[in-house]
């Protein structure tokens, strides 16, 4: 039987670079050694078959050799945000019945709070370690002798989405089509379809999303990957060159800031390496887009879809010349449709709201949510993740707007609700609406439009108030005091009414 590809390395070039982070570097026997030994010790942490470890996300080594252990050992890691407060990772916890926790510098004070409130053993890295966790390069010397079964069922991922609707909720990532029953088959599988050209892969987003994850998927297959540990524009093109990257995935965002460098910065590297930028997380305006492509060359791949559904829709650099807009053509085994309010199906070019059929299996799913996971469907076999558009005559989806209540902002899925519920607590507030108004930089970002209970509070008080109780990031970025919020005929609050003023067209999305 032949070796996994990462075992393999190990043997033939044991001393070449595999993992590489701001702090130093892992070689291929360096990693293998790692990852065998944090996948016995995930085994202690996660006993039962149901249980996990959240992985806490920090661009660094030890997020991914945790991953990676989690899969050699059939335990599932639930890639969580390093940014949550302690009531929201609590809560996340409990939800997938975590048993353990790892994390680095950013978030070891607040896993260190949740652990202890939950009884749980938590494990910090690049960090000294606080309360009564363990430091990670002890935890892995103390590791017992011996190997993990290879027969353990296979446990992908979980990762956290909003989703169409709710607080966010878990889903497994989608990186196997088939069925897999056991942990060397999953890992087998991921080495067989990596998604990347071969060599050097660069991770430039946050590791608690599901894009960036897939990073794993190139070091299973035994290629190695340089993680970016905070995205800096010329940082990202230093990379590129110095360890001659073929592929990354990023963000609009990070176009953008690529191309608001000074000429002469952007002319002092060579990105001629690159064979594959894929994107996604939102939609990328036209222009950027072209900018990009006539820098780096045809090498953008766009793609559309969800965590808890995979991707959906793909396009390359000339089919989207060809068709600029276009998120692509729906990929098998998928089928999409376009429907009225009704439900009836829609005529080519027509605009409404986007369906997808799958087949068993295949379709969305929420981790212990069977309600949100019924949401989703409009009939058995197909469901909508809440985007509005319509497919051209030669079957391109283009996107529009949005039916659900979700905002993109630089590519993370942010759902109002969330922060509404924190700042209805407010005494100063009688009603809030928070909605997704255009941003330079991150293309939409949230407002919230607030009617007073009386005399209008200054906007920092609400925004501690939500930063008090919310991870940042989930909190608007701007506030607005209204005389009243706009409603349909049937009460409710008319979210697409209140976006409107702040677009320059009748598309109410960024891109």
């Amino acid at each position: 039987m032949s070796l996994p590809p990462l075992d393999r390395r190990a043997q033939e070039t044991p001393h070449e670079p595999a993992l590489v982070d701001d702090r130093g570097a892992l070689s291929w026997s360096g990693l293998a050694d790692r990852v065998e030994r944090a996948a016995v010790r995930l085994l202690e942490f996660a006993p039962g078959p149901d249980h996990r470890v959240a992985v806490l996300g920090d661009n660094a080594i030890p997020t991914l050799v945790a991953h990676l252990a989690g899969l050699r050992a059939g335990v599932g890691t639930v890639a969580t945000s390093r940014q949550l407060r302690v009531g929201e990772l609590v809560d996340q916890l409990v939800d997938a019945d975590a048993t353990g926790i790892i994390a680095g510098p950013v978030g070891a004070g607040v896993a260190v709070e949740a652990a202890r409130e939950l009884g749980l053993p938590v494990v910090t890295h690049g960090t000294e370690p606080a309360g009564h966790a363990f430091d990670w390069d002890l935890w892995l010397g103390a590791a017992p002798a011996g190997t993990v079964p290879p027969d353990r069922p296979a446990r992908p991922p979980l990762v956290y989405t909003s989703g169409t609707t709710g607080r966010a909720r878990g889903t497994e990532v989608r990186w196997v089509s088939g069925p897999v029953t056991d942990s060397a088959a999953y890992l087998a599988e991921l080495a067989a379809r990596p998604g990347f050209p071969p060599g050097p892969h660069l991770v430039c987003g946050p590791l608690q999303h599901n894009g960036p994850l897939t990073s794993l998927r190139h070091l299973a297959a035994g290629q190695p990957v340089v993680i970016l540990g905070k995205f800096d524009a010329e940082a990202f093109l230093r990379h590129v060159e110095r360890w001659r990257v073929t592929s990354s995935v990023m963000v609009p965002t990070h176009f953008q800031r690529l191309l608001a460098l000074p000429e002469e910065v952007r002319g002092r590297y060579d990105v001629s390496s690159l064979l594959q930028v894929s994107h996604t997380g939102s939609a990328c305006p036209p222009d950027v887009k072209r900018a990009m492509i006539d820098w780096f060359g045809p090498v953008l791949t766009e793609s559309y879809g969800a965590s808890e559904a995979g991707t959906l829709a793909r396009i390359d650099s000339t089919e989207w010349l060809e068709h600029p807009g276009s998120v692509g053509r729906v990929q098998p085994p998928f089928e999409v449709l376009v429907t009225d309010d009704d439900g009836n199906p829609l005529p080519p070019g027509a605009l409404g709201l986007l369906a997808f059929r799958a087949p068993e299996g295949r379709g969305v799913r929420y981790h212990a949510d069977p309600d949100k996971t019924e949401a989703a469907y409009l009939s058995p076999g197909v469901f909508t993740l809440g985007d509005i558009g319509y497919v051209d005559a030669d079957g391109y989806l283009f996107l529009t707007d949005r039916a659900a209540d979700v905002v993109v902002s630089g590519g993370v899925n942010l759902y109002p609700a969330e922060s509404e519920a924190v700042l209805r607590l407010h005494p100063a507030v009688a009603e809030v609406a928070v909605i997704g108004v255009p941003d330079p930089d991150f293309g939409e970002s949230l407002r919230a439009l607030v009617v007073a209970a009386g005399a209008e509070p200054p906007a920092g008080d609400l925004d501690r108030f939500c930063r008090d109780r919310l991870a940042s990031y989930k909190c608007p970025k701007s506030y607005e005091f209204v005389a009243e919020l706009p409603r349909n005929a049937m009460g409710k609050l008319d979210k697409r009414a209140m976006r409107r003023p702040y677009w320059r067209s009748e598309r109410t999305i960024a891109g």
